[in-house]
C-alpha cells in the first residue's frame, strides 16, 4: 500500500511507495522501549575491547579542533591506506562507514528497474539502499550456512545484474571462504556486473581470507571499515578500494565533508597501531572460544566464525530461536539473529569481555528454558 504523502512536501513516487524501514533496531531503542539497561551488549558486533589507547589520546588532542570541517579528501588517511594496501590513493575513497559507501555505490550504479543480486538473509542495509533507488533485488539462498558465490554469479548472468553483493567473512553467519577461491570465480562474472565484496570483518579472519584482487580490477569493489577490528563503530568511517575510474565517480555524488575531523584522525592512528590490532585479534579469538563453550554447555552447536561474533544454532526452528532471543533480551542480554530461514534457527552473539560472557553463561540456560516452556 502506498504511503500517504505529506500535505506540503512532495516526496518522489518511489519514496512514497516504500514502507518505513529500519534495517537494524539499535540496543538503545530496546532500552527506551522497555525502560531498562542491558547488562551485556552482545548484538551489534561492536568491538567491546575498544580502540588503541593511542587513538583515545589522539581524539583527546584533536577535540579542540572540532570546530573545523574534516579534510574533504581525507588526504592523510587515504595516503596511509594506500601505503598499507600497496595501492594508489586514486584507488581509495573514504566514507561514512561501509553503510554510507554502499549507499553511494548504489546511487552511482542503480536506476529504477535495474537488477541487483544478493543472498537471501545477507546484510540488509545493502538491500535498503537498492530498494530506495528502485532497484530490483534477486536473492539466492545460502548453501550450508554460506553465501553461494557461484550461485550469485549464475543469477547475475540470468537477470543481467549490475551489482552482485557478497560478504567475506559473512554476516550474519560468520562463515568465510579463501580469497583465492573468490578470485577463481571472477572469470565467470558476466560482463557489466560489478562484484561488491564486503570485507568488514577481514582483519579478524584467518590468513588468506582477503581476496588477492588487483586494485585496478574493474570487476570488483572492496568495502572495508574501521568499525569492527579497529573499534571505531561510533566514528562511522570506512573505505572502498577499486579501479581508479570507478573511485573517481564517487567524487560526483559523495558528501565531501561527511567524514568528520575526529573520525579521520582516529582512523589514521588506528591504522598505524597494528600491534594493538594483533592483540584485538587474540582477544576476539578467545571470546569466540568462550561463546562456543557456553553454547556447548547448553547442548547447542555453533557455526565456526571468522568474525567478532558467533552464530549459535538453537537446534529447532526460527520461532523457537525468536523465543530464545526474546528471553535473552528480557534478561538484559542484547543479541540479534538471522532474519531468513533456515538460518533463523540461530542467534548471533557478538564477542564480549569476560564479564559479558559470564552474564551470557548465567542467562542462556534460563532463556532456553523459558523458550521451551512457552512452546509447550
Amino acid at each position: 500500500m502506498t504511503e500517504k504523502s505529506p500535505s506540503h512536501a512532495r516526496p518522489t513516487p518511489l519514496v512514497r511507495s516504500l514502507p518505513p524501514t529500519v534495517p537494524f533496531v539499535g540496543p538503545e531503542v530496546h532500552e527506551r522501549a522497555n525502560d531498562m539497561r542491558f547488562r551485556a551488549r552482545l548484538g551489534a558486533n561492536e568491538n567491546v575491547f575498544g580502540p588503541s589507547p593511542k587513538v583515545i589520546a589522539a581524539l583527546a588532542e584533536a577535540a579542540s579542533e572540532i570546530w573545523k570541517y574534516g579534510d574533504s579528501t581525507s588526504h592523510d588517511l587515504r595516503a596511509a591506506l594506500a601505503a598499507h594496501m600497496d595501492v594508489a590513493p586514486a584507488n581509495i575513497v573514504v566514507g561514512e562507514g561501509i553503510d554510507g559507501l554502499l549507499g553511494y555505490l548504489v546511487r552511482l550504479m542503480v536506476e529504477p528497474g535495474d537488477a541487483v543480486v544478493t543472498s537471501d538473509g545477507a546484510y540488509p542495509t545493502f538491500n535498503y539502499h537498492v530498494v530506495a533507488h528502485g532497484g530490483v533485488l534477486h536473492k539466492q539462498p545460502y548453501r550450508d550456512d554460506r553465501e553461494d558465490l557461484p550461485g550469485l554469479i549464475a543469477a547475475a548472468r540470468e537477470v543481467g545484474a549490475k551489482l552482485v553483493y557478497y560478504a567475506n567473512p559473512d554476516n550474519p553467519m560468520g562463515t568465510w571462504e579463501r580469497g583465492q577461491d573468490i578470485v577463481a570465480n571472477l572469470d565467470d562474472l558476466p560482463e557489466g556486473a560489478l562484484l561488491v565484496l564486503d570485507e568488514a570483518y577481514v582483519e579478524l579472519a584467518p590468513e588468506g581470507t582477503a581476496a588477492p584482487v588487483a586494485a585496478d580490477d574493474p570487476r570488483v569493489i572492496r568495502m572495508r571499515t574501521f568499525s569492527k577490528a579497529y573499534g571505531l563503530a561510533g566514528a562511522r568511517i570506512g573505505y572502498a578500494l577499486g579501479e581508479a575510474p570507478l573511485i573517481a565517480q564517487f567524487e560526483k555524488i559523495r558528501n565531501h565533508f561527511g567524514v568528520n575531523i575526529l573520525a579521520q584522525r582516529a582512523a589514521l592512528v588506528a591504522l598505524q597501531d597494528q600491534q594493538w590490532l594483533r592483540g584485538i585479534r587474540d582477544k576476539v579469538a578467545a571470546s569466540r572460544e568462550g561463546i562456543a563453550r557456553i553454547a556447548a554447555e547448553n547442548g547447542l552447536e555453533h557455526v565456526p566464525s571468522a568474525t567478532n561474533f558467533v552464530t549459535i544454532d538453537c537446534g529447532r526452528d526460527g520461532e523457537f530461536a525468536r523465543r530464545v532471543l526474546a528471553a535473552l533480551v528480557a534478561r538484559g542480554v542484547f543479541v540479534r539473529m538471522p532474519f531468513v530461514a533456515p538460518q533463523d534457527r540461530c542467534i548471533r552473539v557478538s564477542c564480549g569481555a569476560p564479564g559479558d560472557l559470564e552474564i551470557l553463561a548465567e542467562v542462556l540456560p534460563q532463556a532456553l528454558a523459558a523458550a521451551q516452556d512457552r512452546g509447550d
